[in-house]
């Protein structure tokens, strides 16, 4: 039975960019896929796209692309990724670039776009509500972003196009991934148990390290080897969906039942019902075998007709943020840290800010007040102060006021850090998917 392998890349923006290598170098894959947007990446590459920061593209699309393109042109390894974000044709350019630069010639690269359905909600407001039950009227002003959540059409579309690496903005992380098991398969978008198990394929990869024990590790209790070089995760899958996870042998981490359930779980609200815009899909007939080190056997996902709207992540402005962070420490420590929140309190209550938090980094900031009561006085703390304004100017005082610590009092303090910073809000909604019109865009190197 044929059969096709799929790696994990990235399982976000930021991620680490030498296990992709690996995998490119030593995994025979026939698919290597980078997830790296998440609701506030894609907010945040709009907000950087309109104000000219940058192209509107993930950061680390050009160190990525230099680290992988000709191992993946010459292994005959197809691309695909979200690191499009907020301009996908500009990445698909700034590939193409990095192709040529590299002496490959003839890359195929496509953009998805479509995604973008801001000015669809700017001409008819009134369709739409927030998950909170406001109307999208009271932010429509302050909104920089509104992305719906693309299946895995549009990037079957583009690699029967003959696409080498697919470049899209907001797809769904699994769709990624179940793309290409339908091109190669040829397996129809109606046939909803396939595509259960195609997203379930997906959602277990999607955050690539998380898999392989990254986020799993708990010393003591879930023991991992060789975190520091943790290897990212692959899957091999025949024509009748069955997968085997594994990883690369001599990397770090692991890969077991455990960790699958893990990450099965993730972000899984009910397993009967998990929405993606590709399939209803339903988890609770999956079944996880460890058949050998490292390697494991995932079958089960099953699927029902998918929604006929999509989820919108809106992005909108939400006034700034000023935080200070000041240290105390030796005898006394927790006395003089709580003496500095007492003074800040007082300080910014003067003001009127629109809501301030405070807190004790090492005793009370995880878990709170109650949960925290018992723990043994520290010897040394840290003092966290953040505050909520309308204006910059607001969000500064807070950043003043823990500077002003240092010779205002209490003693001893130091390392002082501060930021101000607007905020963006994320909120969601939905969009009828007949309202969505994609569009591929393709770039030859």
């Amino acid at each position: 039975m044929k059969s096709i392998k799929l790696g994990a890349g990235a399982g976000y923006s930021g991620d680490r960019i030498d296990p992709a290598v690996v995998l490119a170098q030593q995994a025979k894959l026939d698919y290597l896929v980078f997830e790296c947007l998440a609701e506030r990446t894609m907010a945040l590459a709009q907000q950087s796209l309109d104000a000219k920061r940058n192209e509107g593209y993930d950061p680390l699309l050009a160190e990525r692309m230099t680290a992988v393109l000709s191992e993946c042109h010459h292994r005959e390894i197809r691309i695909i990724s979200n690191m499009g974000a907020a301009n996908p044709r500009a990445a698909a350019r700034k590939t193409a670039e990095i192709a040529r630069s590299l002496g490959l010639h003839g890359v195929r690269i496509a953009a998805i776009t479509g995604d973008d359905v801001l000015p669809w909600i700017i001409s008819h407001p009134a369709d739409f509500i927030l998950q909170d039950g406001r109307p999208i009227n009271s932010v429509l002003e302050r909104t920089i972003s509104a992305n719906a959540y693309l299946g895995a059409l549009p990037v079957l579309e583009a690699l029967n196009g003959g696409a080498d690496v697919v470049l899209t903005g907001r797809v769904a992380d699994p769709s990624l991934f179940v793309g290409p098991m339908m091109f190669e398969y040829g397996w129809s978008e109606d046939d909803w148990h396939k595509l259960g198990q195609a997203t379930l394929i997906g959602h277990l990869l999607e955050c690539a390290g998380q898999l392989t024990g990254g986020y799993f590790a708990d010393p003591g209790y879930k023991d991992v080897p060789d975190l520091a070089n943790l290897g990212f995760p692959y899957a091999e899958v025949a024509e009748d969906g069955s997968s085997i996870f594994r990883k690369v042998v001599g990397t770090g981490g692991m890969l077991n039942r455990a960790t699958c359930m893990e990450q099965l779980l993730y972000e899984i609200q009910d397993p009967s019902s998990y929405f993606t815009p590709d399939v209803i899909a339903d988890f609770t007939q999956v079944t996880i075998e460890e058949i050998g080190p490292d390697q494991v056997s995932v079958r089960g996902g099953r699927g029902r007709e998918r929604p006929r709207s999509l989820k919108v992540s809106v992005g909108f402005r939400d006034g700034y943020v000023g935080e200070g962070q000041i240290s105390y420490g030796g005898p006394g420590a927790l006395s003089r840290a709580e003496l500095a929140i007492s003074v800040l309190e007082e300080r910014l209550r003067q003001i009127g800010l629109e809501e301030t938090r405070f807190d004790l980094i090492g005793l009370n900031s995880l878990h709170g007040k109650h949960l925290s009561r018992f723990a043994p006085e520290p010897y040394e703390v840290r003092v966290r102060a953040v505050g909520r304004a309308s204006t910059l100017a607001g969000a500064n005082y807070v950043v003043r006021e823990v500077e002003a610590l240092y010779t205002n009092g209490p003693a001893g303090g130091g390392g002082v850090a501060t930021s101000a910073r607007e905020t963006i809000t994320l909120a969601s909604t939905s969009i009828p998917s007949d309202c969505i019109t994609t569009a591929i865009d393709y770039e030859v190197s």
